[in-house]
């Protein structure tokens, strides 16, 4: 099994499989791809392995998978043991909904706020626009942290976890600091030893 992802420090779209895969313990080869080169090298690099053109992207023997929701998914199915998703149908169907609203939404936090981790925590200025997308996070994150009790969005370690991580991420590096239960939150998943792996790799580059 081959994860192709792309650079550590800026690629929050890489992190998210590359934490779920971890967590499957499954041995797997791991292939970076620097970002943002010139001339187009970037997707060239990618396209042998993904048509994409983009990461994060599984190789799986013969299959491919592209996009970081479709390779936690397919993950999930892959290795039921590893419980990448909770038992219970109501919890698993939340977690789903909020990968779904990170997958395809917040796009003012991550324009003004991109995951940088090599940066020193600053205090941002932010927008409304911004400002209104860490309210609806803060807002999801003590709800699930309430409903299901924590330390993790669905009680264990999840797939939501994996798709937030990088939010968390962002909140450190931009001086962002959630209310009530969230705030807490954002240290337990930055000090998971999967995430703390990944961010020495990626200081390291």
């Amino acid at each position: 099994m081959e994860l192709l992802i792309g650079t550590r420090r800026w690629s929050s779209w890489s992190l998210r499989p590359w934490l779920a895969l971890k967590r499957t313990g499954t041995p797997f080869t791991e292939t970076l791809i620097a970002l943002r080169q010139e001339n187009n090298a970037t997707y060239e690099a990618i396209r042998p392995v993904s048509r994409s053109g983009l990461v994060p992207a599984l190789k799986d023997g013969e299959l491919v998978v592209w996009d970081s929701l479709a390779i936690c998914e397919y993950l999930a199915e892959r290795f039921p043991a590893a419980k990448l998703w909770p038992d219970d149908p109501v919890a698993r169907a939340m977690g789903r909904s909020a990968s779904a609203e990170m997958h395809s939404g917040f796009q003012a936090l991550r324009q003004e706020c991109p995951m940088a981790i090599d940066l020193e925590p600053r205090q941002a200025d932010l927008s409304e626009a911004t400002s209104k997308n860490v309210a609806r996070i803060t807002e999801l994150w003590n709800e699930l942290l309430g409903r299901f009790g924590g330390p993790f969005l669905l009680g264990d370690w999840s797939i939501a976890d994996a798709f937030y991580a990088p939010v968390a991420s962002r909140f450190r590096t931009y001086g962002i600091k959630p209310t009530g239960a969230a705030g807490a939150y954002v240290a337990t998943i930055l000090e998971t030893p999967e995430f703390l792996e990944w961010e020495a790799a990626a200081r390291a580059e």
